[in-house]
């Protein structure tokens, strides 16, 4: 696979540049790198016999002869002097250092495991909160060579991408001691597929942004088939493998498309390459990596793996994968889109407007005529990914920031219904919507929390959600995106439908009318191992939910600062408006 990518990129940039070439060829000894350049029509040694024959599709004009000659390599001392300002990934480097405490405490027995593995975590993702906060007043730099930038929008979505494993982590005790897997192990996985994320969000280069982007999704299918013993766990996985896999593959194919027209793995470099001379080559490439962004936010039609994979995975992973793997996603979004293809901005913002258009209706629509709640939500996330895409077609201050408002939002609103669907399964052991008929009479703290988050993302005020979804569709009709705003609309209260629906379950059944489930429903006990830890997030994600619709506007003021210190949302945002102007 590798040399067939390889062969293609050099294909592609002998079609796309038609004339003068550099091309490496390993020919020689490990310790020599030889290359051929194009020379002129005198030149000595062999010949192209055909130009035609490399690139049928475009005549390129005459090479002449091809030379061969030694490119010295680099003194190593001369790499020690290299300014990595490593300091920029300080945040992924405590979440790494608490990954690998965690398998060594994972060596010495479960029992172990179990009580010095959640403070470690804690540890480690806590001081990644603090070190993130710290950057964001910290003077913009490069990192590792332009591979990584922690600028103001990769310091927003690492947050969310860490506070979103550290209240998984704070539901999940429980649930996997409940389960019988090693907790150890579990959370090194959830903390590898984190810092995937977090490098992801940050992430300026095509090797950079594959490496992260695979570091998450191997983590992930791990995860999702965590619960070997369950036969929905492992399809799961293997839906979710199969299915990712093929998605990286068309996100290596055009990578290589883009390396071979811009010579460069750099985003930067590609985007400058790409507007000063846009082929139909680039924009195959936009295609293939619109279908990874598509497919790693759940977009429809790329959709297919979210239900399956939501409702047979373990209940915290895809608390999760909600959440955390789509803010990552969202970020690869505005990175390699808004960064590379700004010469192909109608196009992929129309192929989005499409994309935002299906997710809101099939998913909301779909959810109607669900009877699993982890189902539901599967559908009602893919109906949210087309919301915060309302952000991005925008293209405008207020849409990139009302994006980053609604994922901070989406964040508790999600995982604190998630918390109420992990401890209801824990007492009753089902997650079908009819068994919570007459809850409201057993647990009074589950049916407030899970009506106060399910209102939440139906957009009902005064929740935070509401100010979310205010905030874009704002920004979409000041940028006149009238459909989306008018789709997001309707379906807003076909969501409605299907969360009172749930609501209504729960509070209006009569006590005769209750399920069997909350028949048998236990004592409630708050000292059992896990449970303490699962109330914190239970509370926290309530509380933010109900009480931040009253916050909205400095959380609006904090998004719109992220917004203003990212280099490429602001070059984007003076195109755009010098386009309009013009």
């Amino acid at each position: 696979m590798v040399r067939a990518l390889v062969g293609l990129s050099t294909m592609t940039r002998v079609c796309a540049k038609g004339g003068q070439i550099t091309v490496p060829f390993f020919i020689a000894p490990p310790n020599q790198l030889q290359l051929i350049r194009a020379m002129p029509q005198g030149g000595t040694g062999a010949r192209l016999k055909s130009p035609e024959s490399l690139c049928p599709a475009r005549a390129m004009p005459e090479m002449g002869a091809l030379l061969l000659d030694t490119q010295p390599l680099a003194a190593p001392g001369d790499l020690l002097n290299l300014a990595l300002n490593a300091g920029a990934i300080a945040p992924e480097g405590a979440v790494l250092l608490a990954m690998l405490a965690t398998l060594l405490v994972d060596l010495a027995g479960e029992k172990v495991s179990v009580r010095w593995v959640p403070p470690i975590c804690y540890a480690g993702l806590g001081t990644a909160l603090v070190l993130l906060a710290l950057q964001w007043n910290a003077p913009l730099e490069p990192s590792f060579l332009g591979a990584f930038l922690s600028d103001h929008l990769a310091i927003a979505f690492r947050a969310v991408v860490a506070c979103s494993t550290l209240l998984s982590l704070l539901i999940s005790w429980r649930y996997a001691e409940q389960g019988g897997t090693p907790v150890g192990e579990y959370a090194a996985i959830l903390l590898a597929a984190t810092l995937g994320g977090m490098l992801l969000c940050g992430a300026t280069d095509l090797v950079s942004i594959f490496v992260s982007l695979e570091t998450l999704s191997v983590a992930s299918y791990l995860l999702s088939g965590y619960m070997k013993r369950d036969a929905r766990s492992s399809e799961a996985a293997l839906k979710y493998l199969l299915v990712g896999s093929a998605a990286a593959a068309v996100f290596l194919y055009g990578s290589s498309l883009l390396y071979g027209l811009s010579g460069s793995t750099s985003l930067e470099a590609i985007g400058q390459s790409l507007l000063t001379s846009p082929t139909p080559l680039a924009a195959l490439a936009l295609v293939f990596v619109l279908a990874t962004v598509a497919f790693k936010i759940a977009a429809v039609p790329f959709h297919q793996w979210t239900p399956d994979v939501y409702e047979g995975s373990p209940t915290p992973v895809v608390a999760f994968l909600s959440v955390g793997s789509k803010a990552a996603g969202f970020a690869l979004a505005l990175r390699i889109l808004v960064g590379c293809f700004g010469s192909f901005d109608t196009q992929w913002k129309l192929l989005f407007t499409v994309l935002a258009v299906l997710s809101m209706t099939l998913g909301n629509v779909v959810a109607l005529a669900q009877t699993s709640m982890k189902r539901m939500l599967a559908y009602s996330s893919i109906g949210q990914a087309g919301f915060v895409m309302i952000g991005l077609v925008c293209g405008t201050e207020d849409g990139f920031a009302a994006m980053v408002l609604y994922m901070a939002a989406y964040l508790f609103m999600n995982l604190g219904a998630f918390a109420c669907i992990i401890l209801f399964s824990i007492r009753t052991g089902s997650d079908r919507i009819s068994d919570y008929a007459g809850l409201y009479q057993k647990d009074p703290l589950i049916t407030l929390g899970l009506s106060l988050c399910l209102l939440s993302l139906g957009g009902i005020p005064p929740m935070l959600g509401f100010f979310g979804k205010i905030y874009l569709f704002f920004a979409g009709w000041a940028d006149h995106q009238y459909l989306l705003v008018v789709v997001g609309l309707i379906t807003s209260v076909v969501s409605i439908y299907y969360y009172i629906g749930v609501i209504k379950m729960m509070v209006v059944k009569e006590p005769q009318e209750a399920s069997d489930a909350v028949k048998s429903y236990p004592p409630i006990q708050w000292n059992t191992l896990g449970l303490p830890p699962l109330r914190v997030a239970l509370v926290t994600c309530v509380v933010v939910t109900a009480v931040g619709g009253i916050l909205s506007n400095p959380l609006f003021q904090w998004a719109s600062d992220a917004v203003a210190g990212t280099p490429i949302l602001q070059q984007a945002i003076a195109n755009a408006s010098g386009a309009t102007l013009g």
